[in-house]
């Protein structure tokens, strides 16, 4: 401790971000130098707030922390303080104490009116991103407060403490002009179908590029101003939005013409989906569906007609496609995919032969998950690695039906292995996992239950500076 009582605190500051991160949270512990310098070197900070936190005591905290740049801002409880008294006293202390000025921050200490926001963008104008837990009325106009904003999110839009306040809504479109807002990622969750208070922000949003929409019934301006929103597309989510899945799709199809990526769960219909499949952009390169009643083998059929170049391929739960519709997949996207994910997929499990023919089609894939296969076998696996030898990571989590034969089949296919994740496979134990340890040259990340890992293992982990969990 003297050595380092002669050293500035540059220095010292320089040594403590070299600790290993296992290290890394009990410095603050060794004196209250330490403690000091550890707290103003910090730029991403969660508190989670007990239902007696008090705007005085939240500044406290806060002026401890000059450098942040991350804040997230969690109840403890059901029952929190009033959450406009926090925000605004987070956005006093932020912008006395932040050297550089906060760039992210998340709100969910409870819903918040669109004023005490505005307030909050004042203060802190160099906010990229923004995430609450919900509003107080449904109005959205305080986004102009915050110049730089790149992503914003609602997380709970039905919560019923939203309400819409007399003569805004229907007539907002026409009163206030829009602005060009800068968001680049947009996420709201919970839109009520027929709900007011959305034209604005839709006619505002002009440089979107990602959309996320969850359980949602409606757009909150029965889709009039929504196609001028999507106009720059390139991300599309939809989770559990099945009332208005097929109308997104199909105006997506028709407007979002650089659209590259599209995820959809749980939402839609067979012959909605089938339509957008048919006539959305050539440019789609990421498809990600968890579709258990509407996907089927025409569906995949049109992903082979229509986009040869998809670059990430993922199933998870469909269990209506047949093992001759994922093997239509093969030739048509051999060229260009690099990740596959079959989660959960029926026809992984019934249909033999099929992963053995998809790894001579898929011989530049470089991404494979074919987690919660519970009756994938060593053999049939083995047969698609044989082929799949530009392989960097691989997830099994839950292959239960896998033994540690398989070890020695993966260190020999995949000499490129980086990413493993070996969690619950029962199969698998104690001399399956060190053998794969030692055996892999370019292994840095295992994940994998701590009670399968022997004495030797973690010895050899720790030489080879392999990442565990």
């Amino acid at each position: 401790m003297d050595c380092f009582n002669l050293l500035c605190d540059e220095l010292v500051l320089e040594i403590l971000h070299r600790l290993p991160a296992a290290g890394a949270g009990t410095v603050s512990l060794v004196c209250k130098r330490w403690l000091h310098l550890h707290r103003c070197s910090k730029t991403v900070l969660s508190l989670r707030l007990p239902p007696a936190a008090t705007p005085p005591s939240l500044s406290a905290i806060l002026s401890r922390y000059p450098s942040l740049a991350s804040l997230s801002l969690v109840p403890d409880s059901a029952s929190s303080p009033d959450p406009d008294a926090l925000l605004s006293a987070a956005a006093a202390a932020v912008a006395v104490v932040a050297t550089h000025g906060l760039r992210r921050f998340r709100f969910l200490a409870g819903p918040v009116s669109p004023g005490s926001l505005s307030l909050f963008g004042n203060s802190c104008r160099n906010l990229c991103s923004l995430s609450v837990a919900s509003l107080r009325r449904l109005s959205f106009r305080f986004l102009v407060e915050f110049p730089f904003l790149k992503e914003f999110s609602v997380l709970d839009l039905k919560a019923a403490h939203v309400v819409m306040i007399a003569g805004e809504g229907e007539g907002e479109e026409e009163e206030f002009p829009a602005a060009e807002l800068p968001i680049e990622t947009l996420s709201l969750s919970g839109i009520g179908s027929g709900e007011l208070g959305f034209g604005w922000l839709w006619r505002s949003c002009v440089n979107l590029r990602k959309l996320q929409l969850r359980s949602c019934e409606g757009t909150g301006d029965s889709f009039r101003f929504f196609p001028g929103a999507i106009r720059g597309l390139r991300e599309l989510e939809l989770r559990t939005c099945r009332t208005i899945a097929d109308r997104v799709l199909l105006l997506v199809a028709g407007h979002a013409l650089s659209l590259s990526s599209l995820l959809l769960y749980d939402g839609g219909s067979r012959e909605g989906l089938l339509w957008f499949l048919s006539r959305a952009s050539p440019n789609l390169r990421k498809i990600d569906l968890r579709l258990p009643l509407d996907l089927e083998d025409e569906h995949l059929s049109a992903i082979a007609a229509n986009f040869p170049q998809i670059s990430t391929f993922k199933l998870q739960s469909c269990c209506l496609v047949s093992g001759l519709g994922l093997k239509s997949l093969g030739p048509a996207m051999g060229a260009a995919l690099q990740h596959l994910a079959l989660i959960n997929c029926d026809a992984v499990e019934r249909e033999p032969g099929l992963l053995t023919s998809l790894g001579q089609n898929l011989r530049r894939l470089r991404k494979l998950d074919l987690s919660y296969n519970e009756m994938l076998h060593d053999k049939e696996l083995s047969a698609m690695l044989a082929s799949c030898n530009s392989l960097v990571e691989i997830r099994l989590r839950g292959c239960g039906g896998l033994t540690d034969s398989l070890m020695d089949s993966i260190v020999r296919s995949c000499r490129r292995l980086e990413i493993a994740d070996l969690t619950h496979c029962r199969g698998i134990g104690f001399s399956g996992i060190e053998s794969f340890l030692l055996n892999s040259p370019r292994l840095s990340r295992i994940v994998v239950e701590e009670s399968k890992l022997s004495d030797a293992a973690k010895t050899w982990a720790s030489r080879k500076i392999i990442r565990v969990g």
